[in-house]
Parts: C-alpha cells; sequence; structure tokens
C-alpha cells in the first residue's frame, strides 16, 4: 500500500492574491508504503520560504519521483484535518469570496490536486484528526509495544491538544484540550512582551537562562490554574495584558529589534518556567493514572527543548521519545499512517527513524558537474579524503558548510546541511554569528558528539544512550564545561545530538577523526543557512549561502569548495537572474507625486514567512523585468544601460545585497 501524507494550504505559490487557500504552515509531504517511509520533505526546503503556508506540491513531487511513482499509483491521500473542520472553511471561503463555489471540502482539495496533478483523486482522500496525526507521527519510531502518548501544540481542528494510550492493537484517546488551555498559544502570546511573535519561540527558549524567574513568578502564577486530575486552566489573552499593564510593564515592554534589558530575560524566564509547571502537571498527573513507562510526544510545544530535558530528568518515564518533527510538517507523516492503518497497514512500531529523506546531492560526478557550473565565483578541488581534510580546516580554526546526501527532515540540522566548527573556543558564539547567523548573541549552538562518548561529557540518566535528534537540552558535566565554551549555554547546558556509526557514518568519522586530532569527540553543529533563509537544501543552496557570508570553506560529498575574500562583482554578472514564483515585482505611482514611482519586488506568501515588500531602484526594476531565464544579469544590464558601467556596476551590487537578502535568485547557466 502507497500512501501520500501531506500538510499545508491550498494555494500555489504562483497566486497573485494572500487568499483563497486553507490557512496553515509549514507544508510537507511524505510517502509510505507498507508501514515505511520513502521520502519525505517539507515545502520550505524547495520553495525557499521558512515556515511555508503554500500547498505543498514540489514537496508532493520530490517523493514521488523519489519512489519512481506516479499520483494515479498511489492508494491513499491523507490530510492532517478533520473533514468536517475542511468542509467548514470551504463554506467560509465561499462566504468571504463570492467568487468561490459553495462546495465541500473533499470536493475543494480534489480540485486543487486535479487542476496541479491532472488526476481525480476523490476517492483516495482521507483526513486525519490533527492530534491524532501528532501522536501516530510520534508512534512510528518509539520502539515500544505500548506507552503514553501526547501532543501539545497551538491550534489544530479547534483543539490544542491530545492524551493518549498505545498498544500494538492501537490508540485509545483519552482527553483534549480545547483552545483556550492552549500551551503554545499561551507562550506565543506572551512573547509578544519581548518583541516576538508566532515562530520566535525558541529565541526566548535560548533567552531565558539569562534570567531570574523569581522576579515575576507571582504574575505568571496568577496568568494559569492547576487542577485536580491533571486538569489546568489559563486566564483569557485580554486579562493577560490586563495583568501586565497592572504591574506597569507595559511601558516596559520590547518592541521588535530593540535591545533587550535584564526585565526582558527575567519575563522570558518566568515564562518558560511557567509553561514547564503547566506541562508537568500534565505529565506526572498521566504518568500516575495510566502507569505508562514509555512516553511520545509531538506537537510544536514538543520542540520546547528545555521543557523536554526537564522530562528527562524527571524519572517519570524509563523511554521518551519526541518525534524531531514535531511541528505540522510531521502530521505529513502521522496522516499517512493513520490512514493507512484504517486500511490495514502496518504500523512497524520500532523502525528506527532515518530523517535523511530529502535531496541527495548526487554523485561525485554530479556534484563536480554542478560546481563547474559556479566556476567562476569559486574553486574546487576533490579529495579521496576529504575527512582528514575538513579536520584539518576545524582544527585551524575555520568554520565550514558540510553538505552530505540526503537533507533533514524536521528543523534540525543533523550533519548533513550543517555548518561545523570546533566546539572549544568560546568566542566561536559570536563568530559564527557575525559570519553567517545575522541573530542575537545569547542563543547557543549545538553539540554533536559520538553516541559511544555521551555519558562522557553529559549528565543524561543511565536509560538514555542516545540523543540522536537534537531535541533534549541537558547539562554538561562540570568538569568539561570550560573545555566546550562554544557550546555551552550560560546555564550550564546545551541541545545535544548524538552521532552513531549506524545512522550516519560520514559525520560519525569526521567527529572520530577530530577526537583522534584534539581528544574531543564533539563538533559544533548548527544549521547551514543564513537569518532569511530555510536551512539550504540542494547544491546551489549550499553555494549561494556560502558566497553571500563569511563561511571560511565548504565541503560538498569529498569535494572543497573555496571562494575569494570579496565577492567577485565581475563575475555575478554572469549569473542569470529572477525571481521566485511567489514574487513579483511592483511599480506604483506615488500619490504625493504622480510623476515619481516606488518600485519594489513583493511576495504572495504572508508577511509571517517573508519580508512582504522590499524597495528597489528602478534601474534595479528594469533589468529584473527584463529577466527571461536565460540572459546573464551583464547582457540585460547591458541592454538595458549600453555602456553606462556606473549605472550598471549600481545594478549588479544592488542585485548582489539583494542576493544576500534571498530576495532574488541569481543562477549560474
Amino acid at each position: 500500500m502507497l500512501v501520500l501524507g501531506w500538510h499545508g494550504g491550498l494555494r500555489s505559490d504562483e497566486a497573485t492574491d494572500r487568499t483563497g487557500g486553507y490557512s496553515t504552515h509549514d507544508g510537507a509531504a511524505v510517502l509510505v508504503q507498507d508501514g515505511n517511509i520513502v521520502a519525505g520533505i517539507e515545502e520550505e526546503r524547495l520553495n525557499r520560504i521558512k515556515h511555508s503556508n503554500f500547498f505543498p506540491v514540489l514537496s508532493i513531487r520530490f517523493c514521488l519521483q523519489r519512489a519512481g511513482a506516479q499520483l494515479s499509483d498511489v492508494d491513499l491521500i491523507a490530510l492532517d484535518a478533520q473533514e468536517s473542520v475542511v468542509d467548514e472553511y470551504a463554506t467560509f471561503r465561499a462566504l468571504v469570496a463570492p467568487e468561490q463555489p459553495l462546495i465541500s471540502g473533499r470536493e475543494m482539495i480534489a480540485r486543487v490536486f486535479e487542476d496541479i496533478f491532472g488526476d481525480d483523486v476523490r476517492h483516495k482522500l482521507r483526513f486525519c484528526r490533527h492530534h491524532l496525526a501528532h501522536i501516530y507521527s510520534a508512534l512510528y519510531a518509539s520502539g515500544k509495544p505500548h506507552g503514553l502518548a501526547v501532543a501539545l501544540d497551538g491550534e489544530g481542528d479547534q483543539r490544542s491538544g491530545m492524551v493518549a494510550t498505545f498498544t500494538d492493537s492501537g490508540i485509545t484517546p483519552l482527553r483534549e484540550y480545547s483552545p483556550a488551555q492552549s500551551l503554545g498559544g499561551f507562550y506565543t502570546t506572551a512573547i509578544a512582551m519581548l518583541g516576538y511573535r508566532r515562530f520566535d519561540e525558541y529565541k526566548v527558549m535560548g533567552l531565558a537562562p539569562y534570567g531570574d524567574p523569581t522576579k515575576f513568578r507571582p504574575l505568571f502564577s496568577s496568568l494559569y490554574s492547576l487542577l485536580p486530575d491533571g486538569q489546568f486552566e489559563f486566564v483569557p489573552d485580554g486579562r493577560l495584558v490586563s495583568l501586565f499593564a497592572e504591574k506597569g510593564l507595559l511601558s516596559q515592554i520590547r518592541r521588535r529589534g530593540e535591545p533587550f534589558t535584564q526585565l526582558h530575560k527575567d519575563l522570558a524566564a518566568s515564562l518558560q518556567e511557567a509553561v514547564e509547571r503547566v506541562a508537568m502537571h500534565i505529565f506526572e498527573h498521566q504518568s500516575l493514572s495510566t502507569g505508562e513507562r514509555t512516553l511520545c510526544y509531538s506537537g510544536g510545544v514538543a520542540h520546547n527543548c528545555t521543557l523536554n530535558g526537564k522530562l528527562l530528568y524527571s524519572g517519570l518515564f524509563d523511554n521518551i521519545f519526541v518525534q524531531p518533527a514535531a511541528h505540522d510538517a510531521g502530521n505529513a507523516l502521522g496522516a499517512a499512517l493513520a490512514a493507512g492503518a484504517d486500511e490495514g497497514m502496518p504500523l512497524r512500531v520500532g523502525n528506527r527513524l532515518n530523517l535523511y529523506l530529502g535531496t541527495d546531492v548526487g554523485t561525485e560526478e554530479v556534484i563536480a558537474e554542478r560546481l563547474q557550473a559556479w566556476s567562476g565565483l569559486v574553486r574546487y578541488e576533490h579529495h579521496n579524503d576529504i575527512t582528514e581534510r575538513a579536520v584539518d580546516l576545524l582544527v585551524d580554526g575555520s568554520v565550514i558548510g558540510w553538505v552530505q546526501g540526503c537533507s533533514e527532515f524536521g528543523p534540525r540540522a543533523l550533519g548533513n546541511r550543517s555548518i561545523l566548527a570546533d566546539p572549544r573556543p568560546p568566542e566561536f558564539k559570536h563568530l559564527i554569528n557575525a559570519m553567517v547567523k545575522k541573530r542575537e548573541g545569547f542563543r547557543p549552538f549545538a553539540p554533536s558528539v559520538l553516541e559511544e562518548q555521551l555519558h562522557n561529557f553529559f549528565e543524561v540518566p543511565d536509560t538514555c544512550q542516545s540523543l540522536p535528534h537534537m531535541v533534549f537540552v541537558v547539562r554538561v558535566k562540570e568538569k568539561v564545561r570550560e573545555l566546550l565554551g562554544a557550546i555551552t549555554h550560560v546555564d550550564g547546558t546545551a541541545r545535544v545530538q548524538t552521532v552513531s556509526l549506524d545512522d550516519n557514518p560520514k559525520y560519525h568519522a569526521l567527529i572520530k577523526a577530530f577526537e583522534d586530532r584534539t581528544g574531543v569527540p564533539i563538533l559544533l553543529n548548527t544549521s547551514f543557512n543564513n537569518d532569511v533563509e530555510p536551512i539550504v537544501d540542494s547544491i546551489d543552496d549550499a553555494v549561494v549561502c556560502f558566497l553571500t557570508t563569511d563561511i571560511h570553506h565548504l565541503v560538498i560529498g569529498n569535494h572543497l569548495v573555496s571562494k575569494p575574500k570579496e565577492l567577485d562583482l565581475q563575475s555575478m554578472r554572469l549569473l542569470i537572474p529572477g525571481l521566485r514564483a511567489h514574487q513579483k515585482l511592483v511599480r506604483q505611482t506615488l500619490e504625493s507625486d504622480r510623476d515619481h514611482h516606488r518600485h519594489s519586488i513583493e511576495s504572495t506568501a504572508s508577511d509571517f514567512f517573508v519580508k512582504p515588500a522590499i524597495d528597489i531602484t528602478s534601474d534595479t526594476f528594469a533589468v529584473l523585468a527584463a529577466a527571461d531565464g536565460a540572459s546573464t544579469l551583464d547582457a540585460i544590464c547591458r541592454a538595458a544601460h549600453g555602456s553606462d558601467e556606473e549605472r550598471s556596476g549600481a545594478v549588479v551590487s544592488e542585485c548582489a545585497y539583494l542576493w544576500a537578502r534571498r530576495a532574488v535568485v541569481l543562477l549560474p547557466t
């Protein structure tokens, strides 16, 4: 049985407006055959929009191509939403947009598939409750025949969570939580006081250790109540704001982009503590009432790695599996498994979860051919022992991009699309932020440690032998905290990834070689991307990020790539300019001066995901408007500006800036 699971909106990224799609985020597709994952990828990796809310057409096509299948070969197509909820949305869409037909949710989705793929899939469509999909995704690799399953997030299907037990024979829901009980919603509402919004929650988690939770503990304790039977409630959002106002805090809230004060750090610490208290109230009750010693955990709240660490140390469970793609993208897997299970497909509980499910960089010949296309801007050489050459660079203090095999599914770079560095020098925290991440200085970097060395450097329970997915914050052993200055957070913790020979032999070999040279079986690992893009996926993505940041070296397969100290603008002229499908050029007449115009690049994606508009000069507008997918930047500039090198040079410089901000595409022929 071949089952396609998907999560995402219904609007194409080529749509010219921001309406008409099932409202969601983190689109993805996963293909499952007879209970085993064949392929999986998030739409953001392919369309290059963080948390993409478009219909995941690229992801679906990728999964089918990876399996050598057509959509007609798929037996079931599953979405992580109740059919009644999608029906309600379809009706609402017709009411607010009269040009839309009044049809069922099934018909609405079927038409999207038919428009894109030409297949009638009405009889194949299946709908899965949102939080049940979260739970199925977590069970896949739990390795245990029975246990407790918990899903906690912001909201889905007009609920904010579910608790269930599972056995070999199925899942038994025990409790659901209302939107008013949303831990994710509570966290997102509160971080607005810190100048953050949805998708910034992890930043606050990194800020919290710099604060004192006791400073605002009484305030945050008044925002929730812990009730008998593991229940709880939050004050309404409006009351939350009122309580902050009563404490005189509204005048001290942080606006986006402003510096952090100690008050902001204390607020973050108190918020994190409050969420931990509510969550632990749930887990403590359910552990006691069910007697289960295995926990499977998913949903957006499960990305709170500090809370996960508290769970690990709590002793409530002997085995804890946190779905690494705990956010909604992981529901593409959960929906597929749920739909298949309903039709008798085995769940395959106990599989070792392989997250290297995405784009493959290809053979050494394929890599060399693509790097040759970039030869005007980079140099590259093949090494028979790239591991030793990379270790030479790391020991000498270089920061390298490391791209191997298939990209990872989920939000973590686990050694195939990573930026790597020596974990020891404390100054590397600031160096990497300055070079590429351009992010807040308080945010920590993660260590990748050889699985067999986990207990020598980190404090974890004896029952825990591996933490392969970078989802637990644990204590660094005190005796090595000073040694591991680049990966040890201010509170003595780190978000650890263990690396085994079975899971990733090439990355394991690199860390082992670093250990042989330095005595330290650990590397600093952070995702390979800058601050405005998702993690790199393709060879082109990696080269572009390398060229537009200050990363020292790039390794793709067995090829070492280097570059000049400064971006070669003359060579850049030979690249072909363009925009992505969700972008468009806009020319507006100014109301204040009808003879002048505003020129910009605008996106049809939600401004939660990309900057909605970027102003550009009229000269650059003209060049981008003339882009045809074949002509080079130099050729278009010459056609537009003739021999005026000053104007052409200004356009090239502006395009270099826009390229670094991922506002334009520049690719070799």
